[in-house]
């Protein structure tokens, strides 16, 4: 679904992403985390094709980045930090715009499956202006699904998430996974990895560090890796 090979990016002299290899299969869920600066969310943002390596090879969904960057994109599902919904539509209008941009077929089934899916139905006539900031990113994350996806890119999803929405992201994660589809997070919240991800990467100064599977390790000894690569 991803394979990157010596991806490089530099906002002036500093390189953010600095030879990075990376790759993903269907079914995987990687856990993307690092210190503060470390290039995590400049790498995702290279994976959804939002920025252009300056060096390197990157193909996403089987195409060639850039040349397939349209198609790539259809079937890419990027969540950012910020929920970035429009606050002056209600929570069905901001869905039905990005369906209509998708020229999804179902849509209003679609939706209405979603935003009873976050937790979301009753609130969907109301102006998003009106909803907290945890509510918001799941309707967020009902836009990030809502053209069924077969790679997510999650920048610190859980931060911005009420209790509620954090629990409904984890199931998501893995019916994504057991549905064949493929996810990156980026997390500081190491110890929520062992739950939600098949493999630890950690970056450090734009580089990979460690890229290792979490199977049989407790949040403990996920928080232990990290911070061995992490120094």
């Amino acid at each position: 679904m991803v394979t990157a090979r010596g991806l490089v990016h530099a906002y002036g002299e500093r390189r953010a992403v600095d030879g990075v290899d990376l790759g993903l299969v269907p079914g995987e869920r990687v856990a993307l985390a690092g210190p503060n600066g470390a290039g995590k969310s400049t790498l995702l943002r290279l994976l959804a094709t939002l920025l252009r390596a300056q060096s390197g090879s990157l193909e996403v969904l089987g195409e060639q980045i850039p040349g397939g960057t349209r198609a790539a994109r259809a079937g890419i599902g990027y969540l950012a930090h910020d929920p970035l919904v429009y606050l002056d539509l209600t929570a069905r209008q901001n869905l039905e715009l990005y369906g209509d941009l998708y020229g999804i077929a179902d849509r209003d089934a679609r939706i209405a499956e979603l935003l009873d899916r976050v937790g979301l139905p009753g609130r969907a006539e109301d102006t998003v202006r009106t909803f907290s900031r945890g509510m918001a990113q799941r309707l967020a994350l009902a836009r990030m699904l809502l053209h069924r996806p077969r790679l997510l890119l999650l920048d610190e999803p859980h931060a911005s998430l009420d209790a509620r929405g954090a629990a409904l992201l984890d199931d998501e994660l893995g019916r994504a996974a057991a549905d064949g589809r493929a996810a990156i997070i980026v997390t500081h919240e190491v110890e929520r990895v062992a739950r939600v991800a098949d493999r630890l990467v950690v970056l450090r100064a734009g580089r990979v560090v460690l890229d290792e599977p979490t199977a049989g390790l407790d949040p403990m000894s996920v928080r232990r890796r990290y911070e061995e690569a992490a120094e």
